[in-house]
């Protein structure tokens, strides 16, 4: 059995979404309803979400060090055939083999531009790796060492459900926008999907005009849909579209919610109509969970501290901020500062802990105490990748991720869409205002 992780873990319950299990290696719990333990675990998954099958008992018991032995001789073996992709998020463990190491939007470069190799190891989640898939060419395939590392927020956007909502809008202003300017040749609406969404989702948008956006670009995007709609549907985090629109100049009343689950999303025609951005009721479990409570105990207990969040965390808690970012703009952030620099950092733990690693000159804490890493980013093990390099260095794929040609196409446009804005990147001050 490989080591338990070096995390300080909570008690069972605490805060209710995340427990002691979290020490089990993934494969204990792999075959478990929903997402396992962690951030996410109260979180309803879909029937049809992906499920790793068996690892093999080797894998299981190998050691920390053999494990490493063993990835390393692998990926020596298959030299350039092979390229192996790393979030942010992962552990250190497995970030020790990445070839990149980025974000979404990062990585999902680093798909298009790695063309030498015939397989891309996509250490990450299941929307990374078939984004991946759509972006790579042909000859390439795409491997998700664990197939039950999926994502809650992405999840939160059915296309079912995301159809629905387009026939009820597309309805609705089609007579709303009878008497817009003539000249005003912008569309009524137009779909912005968030990197953390299936392919389905980023095809939708593909096929009706739109895009997709990252953290790091999300600015980019939504003045990409401006110039070419009147309102922006968004999905599915809505505290990604708030913060960014927000900060853009656009009022809170014009950014009503949508409940899926509900008529027209749960609101009145007239604010659908007033609407610049329809925001959809999904969220990041792990962002969710950091509070103003958090940082008004981080600034009485570090004078002088910078506090920088993540922007999928709560409007509340970016204005409170000193400013947010992307996991990239964080990292960028920390790596310049002054030596001696205090940060309070709200975002998945395992970033905020290689961050204290590798600055020691500086003090960088997580603003919550309570340790609840993303759960199904924590499913990628060493076990698991040791498995799958093993495997090609033997001829044979395993969990590879493949997207249905019907769903490439459209996911590929609107991708490729925003591959083409500018990753700007510009944080917020405390007042939710870009800097």
């Amino acid at each position: 059995m490989t080591s338990l992780p070096t995390l300080p873990l909570v008690p069972p319950g605490a805060r209710g979404t995340c427990d002691t299990d979290l020490a089990l290696d993934p494969w204990q719990v792999d075959t478990r309803p929903g997402y396992g333990p962690g951030a996410s675990a109260a979180d309803p998954i879909p029937p049809g979400a992906p499920r790793q099958g068996g690892l093999p008992e080797l894998y299981k018991r190998l050691g920390d060090e053999e494990l490493r032995r063993r990835i390393v001789a692998a990926k020596q073996a298959l030299g350039e055939r092979v390229v192996v992709l790393g979030h942010f998020y992962q552990r250190d463990e497995v970030i020790d083999h990445a070839d990149v190491v980025g974000d979404s939007f990062q990585l999902a470069r680093a798909a298009t531009e790695r063309t030498e190799a015939e397989t891309i190891v996509f250490c990450g989640v299941h929307f990374m790796a078939e984004t991946a898939d759509v972006l790579s060419p042909g000859h390439q395939r795409v491997i998700l060492p664990n197939l039950a590392a999926g994502c809650s927020m992405a999840d939160m956007a059915t296309i079912e459900d995301v159809e629905a909502a387009w026939s009820q809008l597309t309805e609705l202003y089609a007579g709303q926008d009878a008497d817009v300017d003539p000249e005003d040749t912008r569309l009524p609406v137009l779909p912005v999907t968030y990197m953390n969404s299936s392919a389905a989702i980023k095809a939708f948008c593909g096929h009706h005009g739109g895009i997709v956006c990252t953290s790091s670009n999300a600015r980019s995007v939504l003045d990409w849909a401006f110039a070419r709609a009147r309102r922006v549907i968004f999905f599915p985090d809505q505290h990604l579209g708030r913060n960014t629109a927000r900060a853009m100049g656009v009022p809170l009343e014009a950014m009503p919610v949508w409940n899926p689950r509900e008529p027209l999303g749960g609101n009145d025609p007239q604010s659908l109509h007033d609407a610049r951005v329809i925001l959809w009721q999904g969220f990041c479990s792990v962002h969710k969970r950091f509070t103003v409570e958090q940082i008004d105990r981080a600034r009485a207990e570090h004078p002088g501290v910078r506090i920088i969040v993540h922007p999928e965390c709560s409007m509340e808690v970016v204005d409170a901020a000193d400013e947010s970012g992307s996991t990239d703009h964080i990292t960028k952030a920390v790596a310049a500062a002054e030596p001696g620099t205090t940060f309070g950092i709200g975002t998945e733990i395992n970033l905020v802990r290689r961050l204290a690693a590798q600055y020691p000159q500086h003090t960088i804490f997580c603003l919550d105490p309570v340790v609840c890493p993303c759960s199904t980013m924590y499913r990628i093990h060493p076990g698991y990748l040791a498995w799958v390099l093993e495997r090609l260095v033997d001829g044979e794929t395993v969990n590879q991720v493949q997207v249905p040609p019907e769903v490439q196409d459209g996911s590929r446009l609107a991708l490729e869409r925003m591959l083409a804005c500018r990753a700007g990147d510009r944080p917020a001050d405390a007042t939710g205002r870009s800097s």
